[in-house]
């Protein structure tokens, strides 16, 4: 990716070394009340594995990152990812506020959150092993940057432009807010089940995912940030984080009615219409009959 020239984002908060990581707050819900905030999990846009994390105690279906111990150099490549991310969140701010203008809107940028081993948001408590998130009740996306020693690591995807996705990804959920499409999602009435390979929640995670590839071409449209490699790296970190791909890895089969972010030919094939379109007209994947 080109971005050297690129300017860093001030929406970072860096909270890594508050220590978020050496305790959890403990939620307690059982029966109808674990339901309840499942469902309004996926009504108003939160990772719902995030809420089963919270529920069980931090065993999640996502992919689990290992907490490594400090080791020499980790701290400093630490610091140049952070710059990285700032200068990816900086080409979504300018990227997506000159689309909204050009819709005649307002974009507000999000703020995004570096932690380490736990974090509290208004979303509630999470731990690394959840992965990136997205809390629509504070308009931040949070992230632990061991998550991506995860990605390069077990799932298989390497490369600048694979984080970049990531990223661009949560950001997705932020555009989804913003154009009120969460606050849609909440109210819609038909007989969509909640999860599965067509569900409600496997539909807003694909739109977030078309969204991704709309951020990457429109920027490289008017800055040239990609290069060679980048999008076999974006759709191979697409695969790497699909509902069956992962299922696969961590039971052996798969179970597709319970997907709740899609499978890895969904992801790729989604993120390869917004890349290929720019335009969020193409991203309606509540209107399409199957995904």
């Amino acid at each position: 990716m080109r971005l050297d020239d690129e300017r860093e984002s001030t929406n970072i908060d860096d909270q890594r070394s508050s220590g978020g990581g050496g305790g959890r707050i403990p939620l307690r819900i059982g029966g109808i009340g674990s339901l309840v905030l499942v469902l309004g999990a996926l009504y108003f846009g939160v990772d719902p594995r995030l809420v089963m994390s919270l529920l069980d105690g931090g065993s999640a279906s996502a992919p689990s990152v290992s907490q490594s111990t400090s080791q020499d150099g980790l701290v400093a490549r630490n610091d140049s990812q952070k710059r990285f991310i700032s200068k990816v969140l900086a080409s979504t701010e300018d990227t997506w506020g000159t689309y909204f203008q050009q819709m005649g809107r307002t974009y507000h940028d999000p703020r995004l959150v570096l932690f380490t081993g736990g974090v509290k948001s208004a979303c509630g408590y999470a731990q690394t092993s959840v992965g990136p998130f997205y809390c629509p009740a504070d308009h931040r996306v949070y992230l632990d940057l061991a998550f991506f020693r995860e990605l390069e690591g077990r799932l298989g995807a390497r490369g600048d432009f694979a984080k970049a996705y990531v990223v661009a990804h949560e950001i997705g959920h932020h555009v989804q807010n913003e154009l009120g499409i969460m606050a849609r999602y909440a109210d819609m009435n038909a007989p969509m089940p909640e999860k599965g390979d067509n569900g409600k929640s496997v539909r807003l995670e694909l739109q977030a995912d078309c969204f991704a590839g709309i951020w990457a071409k429109r920027a490289d449209d008017s800055k040239g940030i990609l290069q060679s490699g980048d999008v076999e790296q974006g759709m191979n970190a697409a695969a790497a984080v699909g509902d069956d791909r992962l299922q696969k890895q961590a039971q052996g089969y798969v179970v597709p009615d319970s997907f709740t972010h899609g499978s890895s030919a969904q992801r790729v094939e989604w993120f390869r219409r917004g890349l290929a379109s720019g335009d969020v007209k193409q991203c309606d994947t509540f209107s399409v009959p199957s995904l």
